[in-house]
């Protein structure tokens, strides 16, 4: 499932290839026909993302006509090509286009027409969001400081904090050397301070180069001498789906664990109780 850097990529995406201009929407595959052919021909005033909740508005204010919600869940992708758009091919749930680009939505768990009132819904329901400016870390803390809950499954806790999935969650808890398995409530505020922060510099840099890393310059494949990673996620890692491998700052074993419904990838040596 797309991680919030991902989301908020998307949003700058459709913001410069269709913003302030009259977008064609229609639905290839028939399930979005209705919403679809009420923003046909309107300008695309707005983007907004929230966690992995991504938002289109249309109309002469977002309010006008109302804002596409999309969540993509596990399978759904957009993609984006130049010029004028071809013949749909496969389920495309939603096509935006103009005459010099388009953009095709397939496969997502969610593509529905909302209004503003609704849009605010959805947002009251999330956590505090590390890339949006001006959300409140406090609201994480004051959920998390007060939770028996292991803090692995309160990271991947959209009402708790929006936007963050499997990978950031891993690797955040390693650079900090926090065991995914302590309880919410045992974490000082000082260490929620600095995960909040890092979470914000590692998703903000996953926003601009369209990938996950999150090692530090010290410990690149570069500096390191070492191989770099070969996985189709790409990027450099700490511990995420490294199960079994060394770790690259003590050499033990990285571990993996189900929770929270997902696999959970530690070091149990960098990551003391």
């Amino acid at each position: 499932m797309p991680e919030g850097h991902t989301i908020h990529r998307l949003a700058a995406d459709h913001q410069q290839t269709f913003g302030g201009r009259s977008v064609s929407t229609s639905s290839p595959q028939g399930k979005f026909s209705d919403g679809a052919a009420l923003l046909d021909g309107h300008v695309l005033r707005e983007t907004d993302a929230h966690g992995k909740h991504l938002f289109l508005g249309f109309g002469e204010s977002a309010e006008a006509v109302g804002w596409v919600h999309i969540h993509l869940g596990l399978y759904g992708t957009f993609r984006f090509g130049t010029g004028p758009a071809p013949a749909p091919v496969g389920q495309i749930r939603l096509r935006l286009a103009t005459g010099e680009a388009y953009a095709d939505l397939r496969g997502p768990t969610r593509c529905g027409l909302i209004t503003g009132d609704e849009k605010r819904a959805v947002a009251d329901r999330l956590g505090p969001d590390p890339l949006r400016t001006g959300d409140d870390p406090d609201r994480a803390w004051a959920r998390i400081s007060r939770s028996r809950t292991t803090i692995a499954a309160l990271l991947m806790d959209q009402k708790v904090v929006a936007g963050v999935g499997n990978v950031y969650r891993a690797e955040v808890l390693f650079r900090h050397g926090i065991d995914p398995y302590r309880a919410g409530r045992d974490l000082a505020r000082t260490e929620w301070d600095a995960l909040w922060a890092d979470l914000g510099m590692l998703m903000r840099e996953g926003v601009r180069i369209g990938r996950i890393d999150t090692v530090r310059p010290e410990h690149t494949p570069e500096a390191m001498r070492r191989a770099p990673r070969v996985d189709d996620h790409g990027g450099e890692v700490y511990v995420y789906r490294r199960a079994t491998m060394p770790c690259h700052l003590c050499g033990g074993e990285i571990r993996t664990a189900g929770l929270a419904a997902r696999n959970l990838f530690w070091c149990p040596s960098c990551q003391h109780r």
